[in-house]
């Protein structure tokens, strides 16, 4: 669990990343340097990396992107699976295992066969090698939005902007909830179930 929160505060680190003077060295058409720029903080930079380590910029905002894909796609997922929404069938019948048997909250992965957690990595790594590379800067992978190629660099812009900013409150909202879930001892359900919302009280009320 602490190794999942520490992942976790790393990747959501990378949502400070700084932005270039200049423009990055992709086809997006779009200058980087105004992507994720929220006021009234503007380019936030604070340590000076745009200065240090200009060309540090493209890999950390690659990191940020995928990071905030990951994160979004996280949330949505314990969403679902705190709310009971699950595939039917067996995750695993050997061990006669079904998706509704897999507890929600963290617990949830330690009720995975082990082989299971060897496909997940494989897929992983399919992803991150093959399919999605790392190597790819720009996260452009070709799929479009909703299957359509932008082609106005605005409209491009705003949607890119849209994504960085959105990925950025998954971090924190992933990390937040599973920080909240080892502090109260309860599941996301559980918590607002029972209109427990502050992470410092005794689990029964409001605070």
């Amino acid at each position: 669990m602490k190794l999942a929160v520490a992942t976790l505060l790393i990747g959501s680190a990378a949502a400070f990343a700084p932005a270039q003077t200049g423009r990055a060295a992709t086809n997006l058409a779009v200058s980087e340097l105004e992507l994720g720029v929220t006021e009234p903080l503007g380019v936030y930079d604070p340590l000076g990396w745009i200065d240090t380590q200009p060309e540090s910029f493209e890999r950390r905002r690659a990191v940020e992107r995928k990071h905030g894909r990951v994160a979004m796609a996280a949330v949505v997922g314990v969403i679902l699976h705190n709310n009971h929404v699950v595939f039917d069938g067996y995750l695993s019948k050997s061990a006669d295992l079904k998706f509704s048997d897999v507890p929600t909250g963290i617990d949830g992965i330690r009720a995975i066969p082990g082989a299971g957690l060897a496909q997940i990595l494989a897929f992983f790594a399919l992803v991150e090698l093959a399919w999605m590379p790392a190597s790819k800067y720009d996260g452009d992978y070709g799929v479009g939005w909703f299957g359509e190629d932008i082609e106005d660099p605005e409209t491009k812009a705003r949607k890119l902007n849209v994504e960085l900013n959105n990925g950025r409150a998954a971090m924190m909202g992933i990390m937040g909830n599973m920080v909240a879930e080892v502090l109260t001892g309860q599941t996301m359900y559980e918590q607002y179930a029972s209109n427990h919302i502050s992470p410092f009280g005794d689990g029964i009320g409001v605070f």
